[in-house]
């Protein structure tokens, strides 16, 4: 009896061996995600090495990958080379309308003057009215671009301006050229031009305050999320210490967005000033992205910019709100904020 018993107890405990050995080899040895080169919680994380701290223990290498835009993640995402990536939410719109096996978990910052239309010092342009004849770059489909087609069209002027699609390397470049007479573009590029002769003329501060709302996001592949929730979740945990640290001690968070974008502390802190940036609590309310049960305005606000894209001939089709509830998923914010009631 006694050495059925030793055997059953061997065969339990290589089972329980097995199984959790197992759990580790199911997990991913790495993990790919798309990032922009902005002052945002994303960078903050990268600099400290908070990545590590969620991953390594877990055998996981994090690789980041510098996208331009947007337009180049949801790229990456349709050839299945990335995991997550940071994204106006004006591409995040587009990845959902082309089919794009994505959600979006996450909002880095809600817009505002980190973006914004710049004019040349000298030149006699001091409202929107005097851009016309002129030449104007952004990146198309991106925050800048809707931002800039809304101020164009409520001045009457979008078919009176020649609109340039450029990088936002290309914008500089040109800048100093003198190929261009404006530009619609985000920080860091945006200081670069400031610097360089320029002055805002309005900002997308000025918009949000007639509710055109943008913001930059973070959208997962199904495929990873579907596998990997606790992974996700994770990712969650690591962007929101990094957006606490910002919260938190703002001239600590400047410092460390410096060292990674190779500015001044007090630049970073303007440029990082110029966004609003979140609680998990302030994500999953009303206001913004809602709970699972109960979505929240950014809803509304992603159909409304993508009825708009569509009018615009952008995109083919506007998904429905209710599509859109699907899209925006919180999930993820609300385990996290959940294991943190349990600490």
């Amino acid at each position: 009896m006694k050495s059925l018993l030793f055997f059953a107890l061997i065969i339990m405990i290589t089972l329980i061996f097995t199984s959790c050995n197992k759990g580790q080899q199911d997990l991913p040895k790495e993990i790919n995600i798309g990032i922009l080169r902005v002052p945002n919680d994303e960078t903050i994380a990268i600099e400290q090495g908070l990545f590590d701290k969620y991953f390594s223990d877990k055998g996981i290498q994090c690789n980041f990958i510098v996208f331009d835009s947007g337009v180049e993640a949801n790229q990456a995402f349709a050839s299945g080379s990335i995991d997550f990536a940071t994204m106006g939410n004006i591409n995040s719109i587009i990845a959902f309308v082309r089919n794009l096996d994505v959600e979006l978990i996450w909002i880095h910052e809600v817009l505002g003057d980190i973006e914004a239309l710049v004019v040349r010092e000298n030149d006699e342009i001091n409202s929107i009215n005097d851009l016309v004849g002129k030449k104007i770059a952004t990146p198309f489909a991106s925050t800048s671009h809707y931002i800039l087609l809304n101020i164009l069209k409520e001045a009457g002027i979008e078919e009176k301006v020649q609109l340039l699609d450029m990088k936002t390397t290309e914008i500089v470049a040109a800048w100093s050229r003198g190929d261009i007479d404006a530009a619609y573009t985000w920080q860091p590029s945006l200081g670069e031009l400031i610097e360089n002769g320029g002055r805002v003329l309005i900002s997308s501060e000025d918009m949000l305050e007639r509710g055109y709302i943008t913001a930059n996001v973070a959208l997962v592949s199904k495929n990873f999320s579907e596998k990997y929730p606790d992974l996700v979740v994770s990712f969650i945990d690591c962007l929101a210490e990094a957006n606490d640290i910002y919260l938190n001690d703002p001239e600590r968070a400047a410092e460390i967005v410096s060292r990674n974008l190779g500015i001044s502390p007090e630049t970073a802190l303007i440029q990082m000033q110029g966004s609003i940036w979140l609680t998990r609590e302030e994500m999953i309310s009303q206001k913004y992205m809602g709970t699972s049960e109960k979505p929240g305005n950014f809803v509304r606000v992603m159909k409304d910019t993508s009825d708009f894209l569509k009018a615009q001939g952008f995109i083919e089709n506007s998904p429905s709100l209710e599509e859109f509830s699907e899209y925006i998923n919180p999930y993820y914010i609300e385990k996290s904020l959940e294991k943190d009631d349990e600490i």
